[in-house]
């Protein structure tokens, strides 16, 4: 008896074990499966995702989820989580993280980077950062002192205060005016809607409200902005508002976030990727820095308090979980390396978040120091190319970052 066609074909699928290519449509089912799952369960569901077989966008989101995933199943193994609802954090205060764990947390939203590696780096970067600063300083005639003290005195200048709240919005457009005909050059050619963004300050309503700044994210219907946080002008100088208006908006988040509206990630890869989106915009100051945003010495001083803010809380994220420092400690290393705190992160409110966010201000910082790595001292085109080639699928962990070429 002749085998029908059907039954020769199931056989040989079995025999020959056929995998099956599934569909990006496939692809997000499982996704969201593994979502709704224990981490563990949720890596299981998405072993049988071929990978190859799916769109640039889906696969960036498939392997970004089944690392993340790993770190999870691990982390729930360990006795002092509190579970992935409340994002793994360390039941106790600070101080009581075991090493293994505050490297998977660093691992978790930003891919295989040592803690102690990382912090070797970090105090590279800074010492390097505070050099650039004082010879900054030396050029406006200010020699004595250490950073923070230096800083302090700047800050405190009232020559660099605004008059109002209109006064700064109408000096950050003026930025962004200048910012928006560098962007061309930056990252290549983006869609209108892209660079059309604005800036104004908190409406009376917000401010009564308690609102923090906040962003608009650009899309084809929606014009993006930044709401900017002008409560306490005193302490928002002229000179590091044009820090703000490149991280913030161009070629900052308002780009980066903007390209990856039009295909969004899958929340896991958002989630498993985050400190891509902090890091980029670190990596739009330094961009603005090379293109000449800063050259006055003063914007420059800005641009370096900026940089030295996210280094600086970095290695006091180590030095809390890792080398036991105690808050005072802590608070005193932010005020001798940095001097006044960023206008968002008071010093006693960025230590508390420093405590209940293990890891998670390293990761923003070694994610700007991977893109940094990934476009090294390219120029022109090829810089094009590579800021292109981080963007136009969303963000990505630290290990896809080293591998853009």
């Amino acid at each position: 008896m002749r085998p029908d066609r059907r039954a020769l074909l199931g056989g040989l699928a079995a025999t020959l074990a056929v995998p099956v290519r599934r569909s990006a449509d496939d692809a997000v089912a499982a996704l969201d499966a593994a979502a709704a799952l224990p981490p563990a369960a949720g890596l299981a569901r998405l072993a049988a995702v071929d990978a190859a077989a799916l769109p640039p966008g889906r696969r960036l989101d498939l392997v970004t989820a089944r690392a993340g995933l790993a770190i999870d199943a691990r982390l729930a193994l360990l006795p002092d989580t509190a579970g992935a609802a409340k994002g793994y954090r360390p039941a106790a205060g600070a101080g009581t993280i075991a090493p293994d764990h505050y490297a998977l947390l660093l691992a978790r939203s930003l891919g295989p980077v040592a803690p102690r590696a990382a912090q070797a780096r970090l105090a590279q970067v800074l010492a390097r950062l505070h050099a650039r600063a004082a010879a900054a300083f030396a050029a406006i005639g200010d020699r004595d002192g250490s950073i923070g003290e230096r800083y302090l005195r700047l800050w405190r200048d009232d020559r660099y205060r605004y008059a109002d709240a209109d006064a700064a919005v109408a000096d950050m457009t003026r930025l962004l005016a200048a910012a928006r005909g560098r962007v061309a050059g930056q990252v290549g050619r983006v869609p209108g809607w892209c660079t059309d963004v604005f800036v104004r300050s908190l409406s009376p309503a917000e401010v009564a409200a308690g609102r923090p700044g906040y962003r608009i994210v650009p899309a084809p219907d929606r014009q993006g902005g930044y709401i900017v946080d002008l409560k306490q002008l005193g302490r928002r100088p002229r000179w590091t508002m044009p820090g703000v208006v490149v991280h913030e908006l161009l070629p900052g988040h308002m780009i980066q976030l903007g390209l990856e509206g039009i295909d969004p990630p899958h929340p896991l890869r958002i989630a498993y990727a985050a400190s891509f989106v902090e890091g980029w915009g670190v990596h739009a100051e330094t961009l603005a820095a090379a293109d000449g945003a800063f050259a006055d010495p003063r914007a420059m001083l800005g641009h370096l308090h900026w940089l030295i803010f996210r280094v600086a809380r970095a290695l006091v994220d180590i030095g809390i979980h890792l080398d036991r420092w105690s808050m005072d400690a802590a608070h005193a290393r932010l005020i001798a390396w940095q001097g006044e705190p960023a206008y968002f992160a008071p010093f006693d409110t960025e230590l508390a978040r420093i405590v209940q966010e293990p890891a998670s201000r390293v990761a923003e910082a070694m994610a700007w120091l991977a893109i940094d790595d990934a476009v090294g001292d390219r120029r022109g085109m090829a810089r094009i190319v590579c800021h292109r080639r981080l963007l136009v699928h969303g963000r990505m962990r630290s290990d896809a970052v080293g591998n853009i070429s």
